[in-house]
């Protein structure tokens, strides 16, 4: 007999309240957080607002790494945390790049909608990436202004799915122990583990939770994690307590009664409504075989992939058009390897008249033939125009079909073969669009002594110069400079000595002549936002601006004010990670 007949209605109750409040899988870790979301009013303390050295994510190049040289008063900080009511969510301290937990507090968010709307177009470069891990993560009180928290919560999940840095998301989500407001982004980041079949990553989730599960879902991952772990009773009470709540669902009864062994036998219905119904039909069938289809769902494929389930390619015949178009799409999907994809179009045979005259003879073929055709032509292809002309065509191909996304790697790969300086004129844009060979900031710095910009007075932005040293070697170059009526001072140069400044590093006066600042040239909203004090809301915009560009890739007028913004937002941190992509000779 189950347990919960056992029980009159007096226990019950009791065990009802405290199901509610305490059962999950097992708390192992319960982290302390200065920052924690759900902690009362009342509670909050005048503890010192530190960051957890521990907590940092290790990233090599990462903006997170800088060291600045403004500093924040953390008495003061303390004093604000204590003397306000207020929610918070996020991992860093503002401390840490030189920003406020009032970063958000005077901004419309009618702005800042249009703005996070703006930039979910992109698909940004790691620098704007960085930037906006830093905004969204920040430590700060919520905006208050058209926009609701809830609405606000949004976007930092939105963010974070789209970023899909698991890691980071799970770091988040535990440190502010958010996972009902979050429930979305709880729900992605245990899916994405199972997809990738990683059960264990996904059930640990739930270890590290200290708050009873509020959404139907994670419910029942939970106690299907409890079965995993061997806890059968307590996942035995948590389901009656469902069932007695009105809860209903054959299908999971079923294979969760299977796997509490009250039955022998299993149905083998397979549900593809989520990746959790999916994974029970494959751990409650020891002869399970699912064959995806065009309209399977991503996570499908993901889950089959992961767990060695797909069919193979290579025992797939050309004459099979209806499965090769399914691992076409199932490629564009990222669900399977695209490598795979591109060995099958060898199999093709072609003469030699089709391969002469390929850019033709593909236009009366069916088009996974053509595509075929156009693959084994470009890999015999060694002259760039005509290289370029046979990637650009099967380009359009995969386009047309809306499969663009199976012909992305393999683009990069044959582009990288092609040298910048041999590429026609009329291939330059598509080549700077899919090409990954000019990876400036990957090389390392050559020192220019006679540029003002590119010399070794630049290593001060990596923390390497003392204030009154750099303020002495700039006085030096400057009166060179002076003296040197041929010098022209670009406006790499200019940007350099005003961020030097924003810094409080002294400039003679008499050096003032050098160059000139055109006030015109920063944007009147973001100047706006920078005087109103629009913190996150001026850093949502540069990370506009960039969208999916290098920041060295972009012009230097637009450098200028990027900089300038963050010279007035006395973000150094982020500021000094940039000026060391776009100010130094890279060979």
């Amino acid at each position: 007999m189950k347990i919960l007949k056992l029980l009159n209605k007096k226990n019950f109750s009791i065990l009802i309240i405290y199901l509610l409040f305490c059962i999950n899988v097992s708390a192992e870790d319960k982290p302390v957080d200065l920052w924690n979301l759900e902690k009362n009013e009342t509670e909050i303390t005048e503890e010192n607002v530190t960051s957890s050295q521990n907590q940092n994510i290790n990233i090599t190049t990462s903006i997170y790494e800088m060291q600045s040289n403004k500093k924040i008063d953390p008495i003061k900080l303390d004093q604000e945390v204590s003397s306000k009511e207020f929610k918070i969510v996020g991992l860093y301290d503002p401390a840490e790049y030189g920003l406020s937990i009032d970063m958000w507090s005077n901004s419309d968010g009618s702005k800042l909608k249009s703005l996070f709307q703006n930039i979910d177009k992109y698909s940004l470069s790691q620098d704007a990436s960085e930037i906006m891990n830093i905004s969204m993560l920040t430590n700060a009180y919520y905006p208050n202004q058209n926009i609701t928290e809830q609405e606000f919560l949004k976007f930092k999940s939105e963010w974070l799915i789209k970023n899909s840095n698991l890691d980071l998301i799970e770091e988040y989500l535990i440190k502010n122990q958010t996972i009902n407001s979050h429930s979305e982004l709880t729900k992605y980041l245990v899916d994405t583990y199972l997809s990738n079949s990683n059960l264990k990553k996904s059930c640990e989730i739930f270890t590290k939770i200290t708050q009873p599960i509020e959404d139907e879902y994670l419910s029942r991952f939970n106690l299907y994690c409890l079965i995993n772990y061997g806890k059968n009773e307590e996942a035995q009470l948590i389901l009656d307590l469902k069932k007695e709540l009105g809860f209903v669902d054959n299908y999971y009864e079923n294979k969760i009664n299977y796997l509490f062994g009250y039955i022998d036998e299993v149905d083998k219905v397979i549900s593809e409504k989520s990746i959790l119904d999916f994974h029970l039909a494959h751990r409650t069938n020891p002869e399970f075989f699912f064959e995806p289809n065009i309209d399977s769902p991503k996570f499908i494929w993901k889950y089959l992939s992961a767990s060695n389930l797909l069919f193979n390619i290579k025992d797939i015949e050309i004459t099979d058009i209806d499965k090769i178009s399914t691992i076409e799409k199932a490629v564009h999907n990222k669900n399977y390897p695209e490598k795979d994809l591109f060995e099958f179009y060898k199999k093709f045979q072609f003469n030699i008249s089709q391969f002469l005259n390929a850019k033709d003879v593909y236009k009366s073929l069916p088009t996974i033939e053509g595509r075929a055709l156009l693959y084994q032509r470009t890999l015999l292809a060694e002259e760039p125009k005509l290289k370029l002309e046979l990637i650009k065509t099967l380009k359009d191909l995969f386009e047309r079909d809306e499969i663009s996304g199976a012909f992305d790697q393999e683009l990069k790969s044959f582009l990288d073969q092609i040298a910048k300086e041999d590429v026609p004129s009329n291939f330059t844009t598509f080549y700077n669009k899919y090409s990954i060979s000019d990876q400036v900031s990957n090389k390392k710095i050559k020192f220019n002594n006679k540029v003002l910009h590119q010399s070794k007075l630049v290593n001060y932005f990596n923390g390497d110069y003392a204030k009154s040293q750099i303020e002495q070697d700039l006085e030096k170059y400057l009166k060179k400079i002076k003296k040197d009526k041929k010098y022209f001072f670009s406006k790499k140069d200019i940007i350099f000595l005003e961020a030097l400044k924003s810094d409080g590093i002294q400039v003679s006066k008499k050096f003032d002549n050098l160059y000139e600042v055109k006030e015109s040239e920063m944007p009147e909203d973001i100047q706006s936002m920078i005087e109103n004090d629009e913190i996150g809301a001026a850093l949502l915009r540069i990370i506009e601006v960039i969208g999916p560009e290098r920041i060295e890739n972009l012009d230097e007028d637009t450098v200028y004010f990027i900089i300038n913004t963050l010279n007035q937002l006395n973000a150094d941190l982020i500021r000094n990670k940039l000026l060391l992509k776009v100010l130094p000779l890279k060979v």
